[in-house]
């Protein structure tokens, strides 16, 4: 790559995500590169019953077949009236092939019959950090909010025109990419994974090496 550093691969090939996890990691000691950049163009399928077993899989997945440390997350919306619902199925919710415009739509009519005081819901994001040799760690993060009815902003992507942060009196689309980045769900995962890259590349003293397993 001509950078001096590791390559870190991002194991998505959803473009909002792809973008926040790349801003989100750029003081990373590696040199990030995505799935298009070493010719990955299959998807991992998400059978996993939980946003770390699904992160897991997709992290260790995409290092195997890249032979990079690999770094890959799965999130959610947990809605408390909805029993935590979507949760692990909120990229499905309305089916295959949904439009994010579907998917609210499918969530606010399961809400219909239910009091809006009672909309509370928070974002949860696992990153899942897998190393060439079989080593892994998790990190989450936690944005807690509520859902509103009406759909605001033109920012974010997924449920974020329909989650309510009352400290800000915004949604999460109505806010810019910095504010998203400073108090997100995967922000705060990204943080935890990022200071841990760090770490370890300052201890294993040569960067190219890869963690033992």
């Amino acid at each position: 790559m001509g950078t001096g550093k590791p390559r870190l691969l991002i194991g998505t090939s959803n473009e909002g995500k792809l973008r926040e996890l790349s801003s989100l990691l750029s003081e990373c000691p590696f040199a990030l590169v995505s799935l298009t950049d070493v010719g990955i163009d299959a998807d991992v399928a998400e059978t996993g019953s939980t946003l770390e077993e699904n992160a897991a899989l997709k992290a260790t997945t995409n290092s195997r077949m890249s032979g990079l440390v690999t770094l890959a997350d799965d999130s959610g919306l947990e809605v408390e009236a909805l029993g935590g619902e979507p949760g692990v199925f909120s990229s499905r919710y309305a089916g295959p092939g949904a439009t994010d415009a579907q998917r609210i739509a499918h969530l606010l009519g399961k809400l219909n019959d239910v009091s809006e005081e009672e909309w509370r819901a928070r974002f949860r994001c696992v990153i899942a950090v897998a190393w060439p040799g079989g080593a892994m760690d998790l990190f989450t993060g936690e944005c807690h909010g509520r859902i509103v009815r009406t759909p605001r902003g033109d920012s974010g992507f997924g449920y974020d025109p329909v989650f309510f942060l009352p400290e800000l009196g915004r949604t999460m689309a109505e806010l810019s990419p910095a504010e998203k980045n400073r108090i997100s769900h995967r922000a705060e995962a990204a943080r935890k994974a990022a200071a841990a890259l760090k770490r370890m590349v300052a201890e294993m003293g040569r960067a190219e090496t890869p963690r033992p397993p």
